[in-house]
């Protein structure tokens, strides 16, 4: 079906067009898909088939795939409310970000907000901000930022802008309590690492198709062993990152944020391989998978992998001391 849609669309979403993006948005939303893995009316799909779903629309659309991942962690951490209604029917556009993060520089004083994030990709103007801490999460309405362009690799239609507070924030006006951020965040980082596996599926068979079609010395560079085994490595990296996304129910922080580095890792290789595999070739526009490049290292760069690794590292060592029994002082 998402095939049938990407197919189907005439321009790729792009962010000189916000307009078309939110239409996307929209009609991803009326086809259930846009927050497929979220609550909706008592029913709630399998994460196996959300990551699918993530990982199938990461092949031609990363930005509007990761949009999707954070608009699920968001209507989770929601509940039923009308801001939660607005995104699960694509009407607004949402970002999720980690109070642990690099780009996020919020401050409390006196039970007031200010301060600004450096970095949103959700794939729409004038979004809401969820900001996870421990155990609670804050909602920034759009009315209450101020967002400027921000410059990227890839994610093109990601509308990537920063979002600055325009005034203090009344902490309490926009606080929710009692938040599973735990599950918010494994939500974020398996889904932005089936983001990364179809991105790098999207690589391999591109560089699985250019291989079959270009010949040298009278026949395609597939039937050259060295040729077949480099197209093998990036079409596996593909494969077992969707594998690892394919999580089961007891899977913690660490572990999630352990999956998410080696696909975005994993995926970067693969874009890079599949760029080596088309010669000079590979770094024009004209063909696709350069596109693979950029996309993947962007999302590295929005998911904030080197500070999300520090602290999940962090949790490790405290949970691995308190286990222990020894005085962690």
């Amino acid at each position: 079906m998402l095939g049938a849609v990407v197919a189907g669309t005439k321009e790729h979403p792009r962010d000189e067009r916000p307009g078309d993006v939110a239409v996307i948005r929209r009609h991803l939303a009326e086809l259930g898909v846009w927050t497929l893995g979220a609550t909706t009316d008592g029913y709630q799909a399998g994460d196996e088939l959300a990551a699918v779903a993530f990982a199938c629309l990461g092949r031609s659309w990363s930005a509007l795939a990761w949009a999707s991942v954070q608009a699920h962690a968001a209507v989770d951490v929601l509940g039923e409310t009308e801001v939660s209604a607005a995104i699960q029917a694509g009407d607004t556009a949402v970002a999720v970000v980690d109070d642990t993060s690099a780009a996020v520089r919020l401050t409390v004083h006196d039970g007031r907000i200010s301060g600004r994030i450096d970095r949103i990709d959700p794939a729409g103007e004038r979004p809401y901000v969820v900001v996870l801490g421990q155990g609670r999460a804050w909602l920034l309405p759009p009315e209450a930022l101020r967002f400027e362009r921000v410059r990227r690799t890839g994610l093109n239609g990601a509308l990537t802008v920063s979002a600055e507070l325009i005034g203090p924030v009344v902490q309490a006006d926009v606080v929710i309590n009692g938040v599973d951020t735990d599950a918010a965040r494994i939500r974020l980082r398996l889904g932005a690492a089936a983001v990364a596996a179809g991105i790098a599926d999207a690589a391999a068979e591109a560089a699985m198709k250019y291989s079959g079609e270009r010949e040298q010395f009278g026949a395609p560079l597939t039937a050259l062993p060295s040729v077949r085994d480099a197209l093998f490595s990036v079409s596996g990296s593909a494969a077992m990152t969707l594998r690892q996304v394919l999580r089961p129910r007891d899977c913690t922080v660490w572990q999630a944020t352990a999956v998410l580095d080696a696909a975005c890792e994993q995926a970067i290789d693969a874009c890079a391989r599949a760029v080596q595999a088309h010669g000079g070739y590979g770094y024009l526009t004209e063909y696709p998978v350069e596109g693979t490049l950029r996309d993947a290292v962007s999302l590295r760069a929005s998911c904030d992998v080197v500070n999300t690794r520090r602290a999940a590292a962090a949790d490790l060592a405290a949970f691995s001391t308190a286990g222990s029994g020894k005085d962690s002082s």
